[in-house]
């Protein structure tokens, strides 16, 4: 283990570009699969109450193919694939990310980035970028969604709703390893100077030369 460790921390300062991007994609598929694990959980607990009877339809930003209204946040009510889950399925949704974004956030920090960054202002950008992926995901939702249960329910039923979940799930979590990363990458900028900066090279030459 140690001879394991030893040479990890050779292999990364040799390559630091590449190891860094190696633990980010470790660590977000270990997130990946707690989402896998957290969603039907979440779907379940809703579905039993009456927000899956609840529309959830906000942002319209213009048309459907079928010239019906587009939204960004498209979960109107009624079960999948007739309906699209209603509010039940946007807050399983949103939940699951949530949780899985906090844990993904400290284990960036302090695995593959190794960031000294103040927590407060990158927890802060790290919430912003959070906030604008939601949007780009939501967005892209409401072209795969609906077909992706339709086709697999139709074929599997109850397991059909399963695959779906999953598959959604990946899809989301896709679209925010590729966006996450280049974000991360300023966030949680190493500064490679902070030694320079706490000892005056001046000083410790004529320290030297003493």
């Amino acid at each position: 283990m140690v001879s394991l460790r030893s040479w990890w921390e050779s292999f990364r300062e040799k390559h630091p570009e590449f190891s860094t991007f190696a633990m980010f994609f470790l660590v977000s598929n270990g997130v990946t699969v707690l989402q896998l694990a957290l969603m039907p959980i979440f779907r379940n607990i809703f579905a039993g109450t009456n927000l899956i009877s609840t529309d959830f339809q906000v942002l319209a930003i213009g048309s459907n193919v079928d010239g019906s209204q587009y939204y960004m946040f498209d979960y109107a009510a009624g079960a999948l694939p007739e309906g699209g889950g209603g509010l039940a399925y946007f807050l399983a949704v949103q939940i699951t990310i949530l949780i899985a974004q906090i844990i993904n956030f400290f284990l960036q920090r302090s695995v593959a980035f190794r960031s000294k960054a103040g927590i407060a202002k990158a927890a802060l950008w790290y919430f912003i970028a959070y906030i604008v992926i939601t949007f780009i995901a939501a967005a892209a939702q409401g072209f795969y969604k609906v077909p992706i249960y339709e086709f697999f329910m139709g074929k599997w039923g109850g397991a059909g709703e399963t695959t779906a979940d999953v598959i959604t799930m990946i899809i989301n979590s896709a679209i925010s390893f590729w966006v996450f990363y280049p974000i991360l990458k300023v966030i949680f900028k190493e500064k490679r100077d902070d030694l320079t900066d706490t000892i005056d090279p001046a000083s410790a030459e004529n320290s030297a030369s003493q």
